[in-house]
């Protein structure tokens, strides 16, 4: 693709948090200079830092660079340039010049500004016999002339504007914080990572609650210009539609997926105008159900502390001596902020923005960071606190209350009240009529047969209209949603509206909170990737399976903790395990070992190199009062422990693995590949059989192939149907499974 040179532009202070973000992008030919940091990349990537930056105040295209001493030279320098390449050339088009100088011989920014206008606008009159006219708010070109030491640089703005302007601030406040700034500190605070962890968030002093709507949007994965309309380059003639369309889409997709994932957060102010403003930036933000504004004075805030997460972070914008508040009175305010986390926030960490550093002694706090910022011509610090005490280690949480029917209302609601949905009031479409009336079929049927089947977490659709390609599965009285990924010809604008009417009916159909659905995007998963942390939010719930209960984790983890197609596949091995010994390899949260041990299983070894599997897997037995010396568990890598166990020729009579398709963990020795080494595994398993022992073998790679010829030692079973439960009835490919026993 076309590399082109692009300068990002960023207030004071903010230069390293920028380069870590074009890093996360994948921007890596970069360059850091005073203001700015310059990189070479496509037009995509650029697109990608207007959308996605938080930080960046403008995106810059150079096109031209000459000696500008005098006004001539600037003139004659602005009409080398081709302007039909990057303004349409009739009346309609609009055009705006930003012009700055440093230490050149043209000094008058307006004059400059003015001079660059006359060369473009000369130029179309005189090639086209017609003009552009000026529109100072937002032009379809926005041309950037900076002249430093009589160098004149002159480039495209592709943001139009500035980037602080995220398009959701719709009410103002007196003194209010730049969104850049807002994001900056939440950044250097960590505050990305924390919220993954689960950590909450207080403004107490909110304003028109800016630090809420850019932690939000922060902890839901939401683009910082997601809601803004206008970008310099929408209406450039050498726009790239196609790539913007795709990183829309790929936005929406992940607001949609992070809005389920959202911490504690919650701010006021004791001012009543503040307190409106800032709800109507939230809503105007879609994140009313997400964040709680209360009108509430600061000394308040204590009244609510137990309500609150264990960890969080505190952080605050105060009255300014220089702007408003009494700087005689502002040390009390730092001394109460102090007292309240230390007496009633000990585990929370602190920052806050001032413009007078030495205040941050009255909060008694230990400051761990001290960094420099400007909120708007104001020189401020922002001082990071570390939290007075460390947090109790959570203990584990208990089972929720089980409902006794999974979805009674389903079968009580008339199809034709679906014709409009309420939870937000839309028309559905053709196309979305029938994706609603599948998922109502599906769930009315589905409904009865759990019932019936004392089944709690089931799966209610699997792409059953192609156009609609999700996995909706219910968990209890919440619901999971996955969305598999398009295929590349699929117009991302197609997908993307897809995903937001699947998203608006699934609440409808199913009569659920939209709080109270997950989702996910479903894509190949490569080595390590199925360990990968979404959050860590603890969430964790129990359901109930055949009258057994597990725990499940919708939000932290791509998978939530219970395969539901193997639901009859760890049945029949919990029945064939009776009194028996089990070794369950690869086991994940030990779903099969809880089976086997209410079935009476003499005794069972647990295997899996992830000690948070583990630890789920022990959970999973103790919460259905089943832990005792006879399941034991065991950190391995299977691959390398199936040795070990051969050499001490243990023995087992009934063995189930369910690999990874595909695995290259640093905690693993080599590469594991399912259909290169299943046959090799299967040969070692043989030798830990007791004498009429079986193995279970399983997998879900689609494109599978059981290597008969290399397992003469088995007779094999083929028991893929038969263990595929009525709720993946749709897709009979979800797994493949097979039972083997040695010859005799």
């Amino acid at each position: 693709m076309t590399q082109h040179k692009f300068t990002v532009t960023a207030a004071r202070g903010m230069l390293d948090l920028l380069s870590d973000e074009l890093r996360q992008f994948g921007i890596t030919n970069t360059k850091q200079e005073t203001g700015s940091v310059r990189f070479t990349g496509t037009l995509k990537q650029a697109y990608q830092v207007c959308l996605w930056s938080r930080v960046a105040v403008r995106v810059l295209m150079p096109v031209a660079r000459f000696m500008a001493e005098t006004p001539e030279q600037l003139y004659q320098g602005i009409q080398t340039i081709d302007w039909s390449t990057h303004i349409a050339t009739d009346e309609s088009a609009t055009l705006a010049i930003d012009f700055n100088s440093f230490r050149s011989k043209l000094q008058h920014n307006q004059f400059g500004a003015q001079k660059v206008k006359d060369a473009i606008v000369d130029q179309i009159r005189e090639q086209f016999g017609k003009r552009p006219s000026v529109d100072l708010g937002q032009p379809d070109l926005r041309v950037n002339v900076y002249v430093k030491h009589n160098q004149a640089i002159v480039s495209i703005d592709l943001s139009g504007d500035s980037l602080h302007k995220r398009g959701y601030r719709v009410q103002q406040t007196i003194a209010p914080l730049k969104e850049t700034l807002a994001a900056a500190i939440l950044l250097a605070a960590d505050w990305p990572k924390l919220a993954r962890q689960g950590w909450g968030l207080i403004d107490p002093m909110c304003g028109s609650g800016t630090f809420l709507i850019e932690a939000a949007m922060m902890a839901a994965d939401i683009a910082p210009a997601f809601n803004r309309h206008y970008f310099g380059f929408l209406n450039w003639p050498q726009h790239d539609a196609s790539a913007w369309q795709q990183l829309r889409a790929d936005a929406e997709r992940r607001r949609l997926s992070g809005l389920s994932r959202l911490p504690h957060l919650t701010g006021g102010d004791q001012d009543d105008t503040a307190v409106i403003a800032a709800t109507e930036n939230i809503n105007a933000a879609g994140l009313a159900e997400h964040i709680q504004v209360e009108h509430r004075r600061l000394l308040d805030w204590t009244a609510v502390s137990r309500q609150l997460p264990a960890q969080g972070l505190f952080v605050c914008n105060p009255p300014y001596g220089t702007r408003m508040g009494d700087t005689d009175k502002l040390h009390y305010l730092f001394d109460s902020i102090g007292n309240i986390v230390s007496e009633k926030l000990p585990s929370w960490r602190t920052a806050i923005i001032t413009d007078n550093a030495a205040l941050g002694k009255f909060t008694g706090l230990t400051l761990f960071e001290q960094r420099p910022f400007d909120n708007g011509p104001i020189a401020c610090e922002v001082l990071y606190y570390r939290a007075p005490k460390p947090a109790k280690q959570a203990t584990a949480p208990t089972s929720q209350p089980i409902k006794p029917a999974p979805w009674p209302g389903v079968t009580d609601v008339p199809p034709e009240t679906h014709s409009t949905l309420t939870s937000p009031s839309i028309t559905l479409s053709e196309q979305a009529t029938m994706f609603a009336n599948r998922l109502r079929k599906n769930a009315k049927h589905l409904a009865k047969w759990a019932r019936k089947q004392d089944v709690e977490c089931y799966r209610v659709y699997d792409a059953d209209l192609p156009d609609y390609a999700a996995a909706i599965d219910i968990y209890g009285d919440k619901v999971h949603v996955q969305e598999y990924a398009p295929p590349a010809e699929i117009d991302p604008q197609k997908a993307s509206r897809r995903l937001q009417e699947i998203m608006k009916i699934v609440p409808d159909v199913l009569g659920v909170s939209a709080t109270d659905i997950t989702l996910k995007y479903r894509q190949r998963q490569r080595g390590s990737d199925q360990y990968e942390t979404q959050a860590a939010l603890n969430q964790r719930f129990a359901v109930r399976e055949n009258g057994l209960k597990f725990w499940v984790n919708l939000t932290d983890y791509l998978d939530t903790g219970l395969f539901l197609d193997h639901r009859l596949t760890r049945q029949m091995i919990g029945q064939q395990a009776r009194g028996k010994s089990l070794l369950n390899l690869f086991a994940y949260t030990g779903s099969v070992t809880v089976y086997a041990a209410a079935a009476g299983a003499k005794s069972s070894l647990t295997v899996d190199m992830s000690n948070t599997y583990l630890q789920w897997a022990k959970d999973n037995l103790a919460l259905n009062q089943l832990t005792n010396d006879k399941h034991q568990f065991l950190r391995a890598d299977v691959t390398a422990w199936l040795d070990q166990a051969v050499a001490e020729k243990q023995q087992f009579d009934v063995i189930f693995i369910d690999p990874p398709t595909f695995s290259n963990s640093s905690k693993m020795t080599g590469i594991f590949d399912i259909q290169r080494d299943h046959a090799d595994m299967l040969n070692k398993l043989a030798k830990l059989l007791s004498a009429e022992g079986v193995i279970w073998f399983s997998t879900n790679r689609q494109d599978f192939r059981l290597d008969d010829s290399s397992l003469t030692q088995f007779e094999i079973t083929d028991l893929s149907k038969a263990t595929l439960p009525e709720d993946f009835a749709r897709r009979p490919k979800i797994h493949y499974c097979w039972q083997l026993r040695k010859f005799s």
